[in-house]
């Protein structure tokens, strides 16, 4: 018998403006759950496993007043370029384009991009995804090590749905946007992702463990709550 098919994509038209739709099945959903998207720019509906996907798109159809308001205040992109500011570890950073320099340097509190203007995007995205896997490796494997438990590999994604997942190879996975975040933030996401090498639930054992792990747990996930999105803008 084939699977069910657990999610469907949709475009709303919400006055004139084409909004992606998401929405999906789950099995643990007792009603319908309308939110927007992790990126801020689309909707996402979650339906119970006993719901159409076609009652979920009505849902976010009737709803759609909403959709446009909470989209309008969704925080501006950012994109990267010269002169802009980013956060680097939580402390904001100016990027300058200096043509005559060398590689991607945090020069006075100013991240320096050298080469062709037209590759500065490119060039600042990558050196966020190295400092991200230099981070993130050398203290995942630290846990680890403090927890008597081996990863083997460890990945570093543009995921937009979770900052960290850890599968049951050992293999662990992050968002190259926390090295943006606050430090005690990155932290706490490398404590949750290897407590999962012991405990695969979110149980009390789970939560007692990360803590162990990491210096500021509950601040660091109110952060998330409160600022993660915020991370996404960054492109």
């Amino acid at each position: 018998m084939a699977a069910r098919k657990t999610q469907f994509l949709h475009t709303l038209d919400i006055d004139g403006a084409a909004v992606p739709l998401l929405v999906r099945r789950h099995a643990q959903a007792r009603r319908l759950i309308l939110r927007l998207d992790d990126a801020g720019t689309g909707a996402v509906v979650t339906i119970p496993k006993s719901v159409s996907f076609q009652e979920g798109v009505d849902m976010a159809q009737r709803k759609s007043n909403w959709i446009k308001r909470q989209l309008a205040k969704r925080p501006e992109t950012v994109d990267f370029e010269d002169g802009v500011e980013v956060p680097f570890l939580g402390q904001p950073h100016a990027v300058r384009h200096v043509p005559s320099g060398r590689g991607v340097q945090i020069v006075d509190g100013e991240i320096h991009v050298a080469g062709r203007i037209e590759h500065l995007r490119r060039r600042l995205t990558d050196w966020f995804k190295a400092e991200a896997r230099r981070e993130m490796s050398a203290r995942t494997h630290a846990k680890a090590e403090n927890i008597a438990r081996q990863v083997h590999k460890i990945t570093i994604r543009d995921t937009h749905s979770r900052w960290g997942s850890c599968g049951s190879s050992g293999t662990l996975n992050f968002s190259w946007r926390l090295v943006m975040a606050p430090d005690y933030v990155l932290d706490y996401v490398v404590a949750h992702e290897v407590a999962h090498l012991i405990h695969r639930d979110h149980g009390a054992e789970f939560w007692a463990l990360t803590d162990s792990l990491t210096a500021r747990m509950q601040e660091s996930r109110d952060w998330l709550n409160a600022f993660g999105r915020d991370l996404h803008r960054y492109n």
